[in-house]
């Protein structure tokens, strides 16, 4: 009875560590306000919102109900539209957009500023009388969760900002004229918001449904990886600050489209850094950027004739062995080959002091083309220096240096020894035969085509303890 408390105990503990763990996205793809304001204005140029604003039916929405129903009042507004010709906006502009946090910091606050002339005509004078009006739309962007859980951006509650409406007269008439278009313009003053409200906020809806989209079809376009491709796609999306973050699931495909891999949230941790005065960002986690490294090099097995390539290196590497053995140094003839297998991926290290690429390499060392077995086989800890940097919307990684950190006796047919006896020998190897061969096969690099479309030519990386960053170069 008291094992089962204390395993129901356990069980209770475990549960509570699990819910309290911060679980991380594979990546995150950061926007400021500027780039959400840039493409949101766009999307209103899609949409024709200009030629919204300019068929506003003026007259008609002052018609309706202009006195809330009280008789009198409705006599003299009626009096005054029946001098009114026509009354329409004859040039309208939207100004820069503005999107700023809300005061609790769980939405974000759009500001549409709207600039517009509107003229009216009357038999009392020739000319149009013409009326300077300037008003604001405003809404939210905030996360909407469904029933069933699934998190999308969303904006809603658009209408008129309270108090941003000022109407005034363009150019000043006669008393009779400037009168009568005082009283269009109070006319105008309950009736233009909703108008606003009416017309043009489906339109800003309407593009912001757009913008999303479009920022969802970006992020899926796959990252091609050599033969393979890196797939991301919306996990959840948050309000950060000023901006939004888009955090993304990823998977990695083969050649024919089957997935290889999944990432998912997990506990492997992914620091965001603030975007500060960058446009965006892409922070990729750890484990997806080895994915990605892993692809581009695959696991695969190296023979060179040492002595007809690299002669210095042989007799160095003669040199070597015959300090172990003798006999076996003078079994290496010309055709002696050195075997190098990389049996498993290479692997990014991070942390806060740098970042280093670390592989497990096995390298077999035969005495002529015509030899079955080896003379010794060795199991080899080595890492290199990684060195990221950017050309265009391309990332580079090339592979500075390679170090034999340990070096491990794994089979051998000429007796025992001290395997570190060749750890310059087989630093050489590695410099002269793998490390070129693996460059080489990172210099295509990674095409980031999430940077062109967000309407930047070239990008920059930074390196946190568990992540990759790419922003915009800055100009």
């Amino acid at each position: 009875m008291a094992g089962s408390r204390t395993f129901t105990l356990l069980c209770g503990l475990l549960a509570a560590t699990l819910v309290r763990a911060t679980l991380s996205p594979p990546a995150a793809l950061s926007l400021s306000s500027e780039v959400i304001e840039e493409r949101l204005a766009q999307e209103l140029k899609n949409h024709d919102a200009v030629n919204i604003l300019q068929k506003l039916p003026l007259l008609s929405a002052v018609r309706e109900e202009p006195a809330g129903g009280i008789r009198i009042l409705g006599s003299l507004v009626n009096s005054v539209l029946n001098v009114v010709i026509w009354l329409k906006v004859t040039s309208a502009s939207i100004l820069q957009l503005q999107v700023q946090p809300s005061a609790d910091g769980q939405e974000l606050v759009v500001k549409v500023p709207l600039d517009m002339v509107a003229g009216f005509n009357t038999p009392l004078v020739k000319t149009i009388v013409e009326m300077h009006m300037e008003t604001e739309a405003q809404a939210i962007i905030r996360v909407d969760t469904s029933k069933r859980g699934d998190t999308r951006l969303v904006l809603d509650k658009c209408s008129n900002s309270h108090g941003s409406l000022h109407i005034r007269l363009l150019h000043k008439l006669n008393f009779m004229v400037n009168s009568l278009a005082n009283k269009v313009m109070n006319l105008l003053v309950p009736a233009l918001p909703k108008l606003v409200k009416s017309q043009l906020c489906p339109v800003i809806e309407a593009a912001f449904e757009d913008m999303y989209a479009d920022l969802l079809r970006l992020v899926r376009v796959p990252v091609s990886l050599s033969s393979d491709h890196l797939e991301f796609d919306l996990l959840s999306p948050d309000i950060k600050g000023n901006g939004i973050q888009l955090n993304l699931r990823a998977k990695l495909l083969d050649s024919q489209g089957n997935v290889t891999k999944w990432f998912n949230k997990s506990a492997v941790s992914l620091t965001t850094p603030s975007l500060g005065s960058a446009p965006f960002s892409l922070t990729v986690r750890q484990d997806v950027m080895n994915a990605a490294i892993a692809a581009l090099l695959p696991p695969e097995e190296l023979m060179v004739l040492l002595d007809y390539v690299l002669p210095e290196l042989a007799r160095r590497l003669k040199s070597s062995i015959k300090v172990i053995n003798e006999q076996a140094a003078n079994q290496l003839g010309r055709t002696q080959i050195v075997k190098i297998l990389t049996q498993e991926h290479p692997e990014l290290l991070l942390d806060k002091d740098g970042a280093k690429v670390a592989q497990l390499i096995v390298m077999e060392v035969f005495a002529t083309n015509e030899a079955r077995r080896p003379l010794f086989t060795l199991g080899v800890e080595a890492s290199s220096e990684p060195q990221f940097n950017t050309e265009g919307d391309r990332l580079m990684l090339n592979l500075n240096e390679i170090s034999a950190n340990r070096i491990h006796l794994m089979n051998s047919g000429i007796g025992l020894f001290n395997p570190e006896v060749l750890k310059n020998s087989v630093t050489e190897v590695l410099m002269s035969v793998l490390l070129p061969n693996e460059n080489g096969k990172l210099r295509s690099g990674i095409m980031m085509s999430m940077v062109n479309a967000l309407g930047f030519e070239e990008a920059s990386w930074a390196l946190t303890k568990d992540a990759l960053v790419i922003t915009p170069a800055s100009s």
